[in-house]
């Protein structure tokens, strides 16, 4: 196997610059000057990405900036000894000694287990204090090659499980579980400071680390005899359902090597408290204990939370859907809606109808996507349900979706049920029960209790003066023509550039597409304002990328690089594509694409733009009508945005500090 680490990939006592990315990216040089990576751009932007997600610097003066990147043709380790030192976003300071662990995305697990053994050594004090020392890279490299080389100590989640001999006083018991993203450095080196912060408090911890390198899970009664458990993780901890009932403390995997014994005297408070969270049994439950956790959060985040939740399960049946129809208008005519029936049961492709092959396909196409549009409001409710009350909470809210839908409540009557379902499913799931009974609450009691009790409501006094509501806007927006539909395109244009993809967005993208099935030859108005939702939506990243080509020096280099994908993404009709821009100057970004997108907006209904389909961008071009006063539309709004971020960028409290490729690198 190929070393890891050679005298040409350390630095010693060297001035890399004075920020992460700038050591980064000289380290990122290194690596591929020996030969060990296609290009530095792309490796540079893959663990500056990283890094930006989660800062790598530890206690003790170390910092360990990792990834696995397409760029990396074989594994490698890179290592300064800085000076000065670099803030890498330790608690205790700037870091000196810094190792850049680049992993391809094929890594072997050979590799992976000794890039995590040397994680795992760098919290080794008398480890660390050699690499200080040491007065040549050749001594470096000997000292690294050490250890990975020994024989690794036996993990605790990895030993044999023996009870331990009776005694007066059996200490404590804990399990952890550690996790981050990547699963090559931070996973390995929580579980080692966990275990050894329970050494020094005199505690029997065990920890199951699922990281990159594999994962042994931890013994079944090694779980059952803890008293708590600990996870340290950023990601969903797999297999969650083991430790059910347990006393939990949860935080980021960064903690259980910043902080682990507060951690592990958290764990053992937990253990002694009859009201201490604990891991869920079931879905309904988790939501309870997540409630009682999460002080801070108002009513207004639920809201938010459990709306998002609805709208993103919802949007691939209406994305399928809608471009199914399209595509059954493209084929067989306007007057599709009103034969598809007939020549779907009625017809085959050795009994073609008249119109032939093409009117047959679109018949098929039209109604595969009129039926998945037809759970639409269902999704949306019952994933708004499954937000508040999980699992027990989905057939409930797609019960209430279904009778909102049958009522002619539409979209507003499948948030409305949605909400009902869930709480009412959330508040039932919190009852306590004998034990025995426990097993059907979630299956049988939830889920019956809460459809009675939320679609009865729907029925008997909700549904019918919603539906009246949602009949009064659909023939408001019917009427809409001229100064008042082009106010309509500024404030959908307003609100899908507002947020790029959070709350305000989503409602406006979901008004949208719940009334896209009721556009008709002679009602086109909801086709308008899909088409006005989607030509918005595509601004802001199609603004971005333009802004980086048109002034690349205002734009970091892993901005510009965000802005070649950008071009993509905003072409697809995805207005994320805008968000790392956005994270990194909102007050600059959010309103230059508020103004291009209010325009783009506005345009779009002035010139009467369709679209059939609710989703696709520009590659559903055969479903948009006036396509080319859509493409201008976007266009003069992209142009406008961008224009507006440069111009705030250059004169609205212009930053003070270089770019990153102003920092000397030398291979």
């Amino acid at each position: 196997m190929t070393q890891l680490i050679t005298t040409e990939l350390v630095e010693l006592d060297q001035n890399l610059g004075n920020s992460p990315e700038a050591v980064i990216r000289h380290l990122a040089s290194k690596v591929a000057a020996a030969g060990r990576a296609s290009e530095v751009e792309g490796l540079f932007t893959d663990a500056y990405a990283r890094e930006q997600k989660t800062a790598t610097g530890i206690p003790g003066g170390i910092a360990i900036p990792h990834c696995r990147s397409a760029a990396v043709t074989e594994p490698a380790l890179a290592m300064a000894r800085l000076n000065p030192k670099v803030d890498f976003g330790a608690k205790d300071g700037p870091a000196d000694l810094v190792f850049f662990i680049a992993a391809p995305d094929g890594a072997d697990q050979e590799h992976l287990k000794l890039l995590s053994k040397l994680a795992r050594s760098l919290i080794k004090r008398d480890f660390t204090a050699a690499l200080r020392a040491a007065s040549s890279r050749e001594e470096i490299v000997a000292l690294v090659d050490g250890a990975l080389a020994d024989k690794p100590a036996a993990h605790a989640a990895a030993a044999p499980v023996d009870e331990p001999a009776p005694t007066a006083a059996a200490p404590k018991r804990l399990v952890a579980v550690t996790a981050c993203p990547t699963g090559i450095a931070h996973t390995y080196m929580a579980a080692d400071s966990l275990v050894a912060a329970a050494q020094e408090a005199g505690v029997d911890l065990q920890v199951e680390t699922q990281g990159s390198s594999g994962a042994k899970p931890l013994d079944p009664a090694v779980i059952a005899a803890a008293d708590a458990v600990i996870f340290a993780v950023d990601v969903d901890v797999r297999g969650k359902e083991r430790f059910a009932g347990k006393p939990v403390i949860n935080a980021p995997v960064k903690r259980g090597i910043d902080e682990p014994a507060k951690m592990v005297q958290e764990a053992l408070a937990a253990a002694t408290d009859p009201n201490a969270r604990r891991v869920p049994h079931f879905g309904a439950e988790e939501q309870a204990e997540q409630a009682a956790a999460e002080k801070g959060e108002h009513i207004g985040q639920k809201l938010k939370r459990a709306l998002l939740t609805g709208v993103s399960y919802m949007i691939p049946f209406v994305a399928g859907g809608g471009l199914l129809i399209a595509l059954g208008f493209l084929l067989g005519g306007y007057d599709i809606t009103d034969v598809a029936d007939k020549v779907v049961l009625e017809n085959s492709f050795g009994n073609l109808p008249e119109g032939g092959l093409a009117a047959y396909l679109g018949a098929v196409f039209f109604k595969i996507g009129a039926l998945s549009m037809g759970f639409l409001v269902p999704a949306l409710a019952g994933y708004i349900a499954y937000a508040i009350a999980d699992r027990p909470g989905i057939a409930p809210g797609f019960v209430a979706g279904a009778v909102a839908g049958f009522m002619g409540a539409g979209f507003l009557g499948g948030i409305v049920g949605g909400l009902l379902a869930g709480y009412i499913a959330h508040v039932i799931g919190s009852w306590s029960v004998p034990r025995w009974l426990r097993g059907l609450m979630p299956v049988v009691i939830i889920p019956l209790l809460a459809s009675i009790v939320a679609s009865g409501l729907m029925f008997l006094v909700l549904g019918g003066p919603i539906a009246g509501i949602t009949a009064g806007l659909n023939s408001w927006l019917s009427g809409m023509t001229g100064a008042s539909a082009v106010v309509l395109g500024i404030i959908l244009g307003l609100m899908m550039c507002f947020d790029l993809g959070g709350p305000v967005n989503k409602v406006a993208y979901a008004f949208a597409v719940a009334g896209l099935s009721a556009g008709s030859a002679d009602n086109q108005a909801p086709w308008q304002i899909m088409a006005t939702v989607m030509a918005a939506g595509m601004v802001p990243p199609l603004a971005m990328a333009l802004a980086t080509v048109l002034d690349r020096k205002l734009f970091s280099l892993a901005e510009r690089e965000n802005g070649k994908a950008a071009w993509l993404l905003g072409a697809s009709f995805i207005s994320e594509g805008a968000i790392p821009f956005a994270a990194a100057d909102p007050l600059r970004v959010l309103p230059a694409s508020m103004l291009g997108g209010a325009l783009t907006g506005a345009l779009t209904m002035a010139f009467g733009v369709t679209s059939q389909a609710p989703h696709g961008g520009i590659f559903v071009f055969f479903a948009i009508g006036n396509l080319l006063m859509f493409v201008v539309s976007i266009i003069a709004g992209a142009v406008v945005s961008a224009l507006t971020v440069i111009a705030l960028k250059r004169w609205a409290a212009p930053k003070s500090t270089a770019t990153v490729e102003t920092v000397p690198a030398t291979v």
